[in-house]
């Protein structure tokens, strides 16, 4: 019988990376144009995926009006670092080039609903959204243009923690960049700080949680030490929602969780309640 021998047909489509998008959370296929017309939101689970820090400049700000500043600010390799895997310099040359950012904050001005704001956004595609000198530089700085022109804060984070590669002057960044944002508090100038997936280590453990007004991506990871970390430290198994979004929320980490979609609004509601306070101020 010759069709126990015909040979098996090709399948004309392939679930390739240029057809189809894979959820992190639920491995659901989803259309890559459907994807990206939903902003990278999964329509089965609403988990919420990495944007890069450009897509989400593009997201909230008013059409033309952002401004990047700081772009000189760049890598350094204080301790010439090198591991198994080669040498730190390299790495960063190799992220600069593919992703086309100098580092991994992307710093600016811009409007959002014609208010304007000075924003930091950080992405995860470089080095894990690691924080490191010039991430902590970048965010000072913004924290100080924030300061001169008297407009609200907005830092989005999206990292792993602190970048090893420059030891202590990494962890030096947290109270570096703390320090710029209790100068804007003092000042009475907003910070808004948004947390999206993932948000962890020394970024979650410093600016990313003093915010006027902390708020978070749905389902978003947030935490310091993972997950089996903790169960290992401390012998006993964590609630299955532990270090999401929604935990932390439940248990006062933050002040409100906002979808993608809504997410401009959302901030828009926020500045208008800030900028008029500022103005009292005056």
């Amino acid at each position: 019988m010759g069709w126990y021998t015909k040979p098996a047909e090709k399948p004309a489509l392939k679930p390739t990376e240029s057809l189809w998008a894979v959820c992190r959370a639920c491995n659901t296929y989803v259309p890559r144009e459907e994807w990206v017309k939903s902003q990278r939101v999964c329509p089965r689970c609403n988990f919420h995926d990495r944007m890069t820090c450009r897509e989400r400049v593009a997201l909230v700000c008013d059409e033309g009006s952002f401004s990047e500043i700081n772009a000189a600010v760049t890598v350094s390799d204080p301790l010439q670092f090198v591991d198994a895997s080669g040498a730190y310099a390299d790495k960063a040359k190799a992220t600069v080039a593919k992703t086309g950012e100098g580092e991994s904050v992307l710093t600016g001005t811009g409007t959002i609903e014609g208010i304007g704001v000075v924003l930091g956004v950080m992405d995860f595609r470089f080095l894990g959204g690691s924080l490191a000198s010039g991430t902590g530089e970048r965010i000072l700085l913004a924290a100080e243009e924030a300061l001169k022109l008297r407009k609200p804060l907005i830092i989005f984070s999206a990292s792993g923690g602190a970048r090893m590669h420059e030891g202590i002057i990494s962890l030096m960044q947290m109270a570096k960049t703390c320090a710029a944002i209790n100068r804007l508090q003092q000042a009475g100038v907003p910070f808004i700080s948004v947390l999206t997936d993932p948000t962890t280590g020394g970024v979650s453990a410093s600016y990313a949680m003093v915010g006027d007004i902390n708020i978070a991506e749905p389902k978003a990871l947030i935490g310091f030490a993972g997950r089996r970390v903790i169960e290992q430290t401390i012998k006993q198994k964590l609630p299955d929602d532990f270090q999401t979004a929604e935990y932390m929320l439940e248990h006062g980490f933050l002040d409100h969780i906002v979808s993608r979609s809504e997410m401009k609004a959302f901030l828009a509601n926020v500045l208008r309640y800030a900028t008029n306070k500022l103005v009292e101020q005056i």
